[in-house]
């Protein structure tokens, strides 16, 4: 056990008989999955929610309008078949929205969410099955590595310039499998890949391998899941929704679908 762990510490000597009696409770709920033995909460992953969820809600579904903006006003995305389009905003609209956040420079903090008490878990056991919640909690590993990937980035110090480049160079990927026009969208790629390099290279003249920088950072931006980023800053506004259905409302108008603050 670990050193305050809450299974097997002091805190236990207070409460013996009641710990003893839910735990009897949560094996015998448990019976049939496979697990003989109660797992110590101390190794649980931990989660996390935002510290202020409304003003950083806000700030992300402003980023994500502009993502989605972004889009609208480029045509050579409205080129494309409509079956590219929508592969392409499923795929690359997550690490478009990452860059969003670096560029409008946006902070958060989170904070460890309470445990639901093993009490409460007994009382509802009998009605709903402790009553999961609907969606997953964010990990506080996984809110730290997407945090660390912001921070590499704002330690680029990219300019407008640069981070319309790189989107564009982000969207249009060749590799989403299901593509009909792979080879007009590589063309594209090349294109915001080569108009990023040809820029760099008056505007950072001594630094011959910021371009090779930026590009190799930007791959990190896969490494974020879209369910992360949609449970930790958007799960509190949309609920259950599909996000990616809110995204092509938002992209075709096809219902007035908004994200509100």
């Amino acid at each position: 056990a670990c050193e305050r762990c809450r299974c097997h510490g002091e805190d236990r000597h207070g409460g013996a008989i009641l710990y003893t009696l839910l735990s009897q409770n949560l094996s015998h709920g448990r019976a049939g999955t496979g697990s003989g033995h109660q797992r110590c909460q101390c190794h649980q992953p931990r989660t996390v929610c935002l510290r202020t969820p409304r003003v950083t809600c806000r700030a992300a579904s402003n980023v994500l309008v502009k993502t989605i903006s972004f889009l609208k006003n480029l045509p050579s995305f409205h080129l494309l078949p409509r079956e590219d389009q929508l592969l392409l905003l499923d795929s690359c609209w997550a690490p478009l929205f990452l860059l969003g956040l670096v560029q409008e420079m946006v902070t958060f903090e989170v904070m460890e969410t309470p445990a639901p008490s093993m009490l409460k878990k007994i009382l509802l056991d009998g009605r709903s099955r402790w009553q999961e919640p609907q969606w997953a909690q964010p990990t506080l590993a996984a809110v730290e590595r997407l945090q660390c990937c912001l921070n590499t980035f704002w330690s680029l110090d990219l300019s407008p310039k640069e981070h319309a480049y790189l989107k564009g160079a982000v969207l249009f990927n060749p590799d989403i499998p299901g593509l009909r026009a792979p080879l007009y969208i590589e063309s594209l790629q090349r294109e915001a890949q080569r108009a990023l390099q040809e820029f760099l290279q008056p505007l950072h003249p001594e630094d011959r391998g910021r371009f090779a920088r930026i590009l190799l950072i930007s791959s990190t931006l896969k490494s974020i899941p879209p369910t992360l980023i949609t449970d930790l800053f958007f799960r509190p506004i949309i609920g259950n929704a599909d996000i990616v259905e809110l995204l092509v409302e938002m992209l075709y108008e096809i219902s007035g679908g908004q994200l509100a603050p």
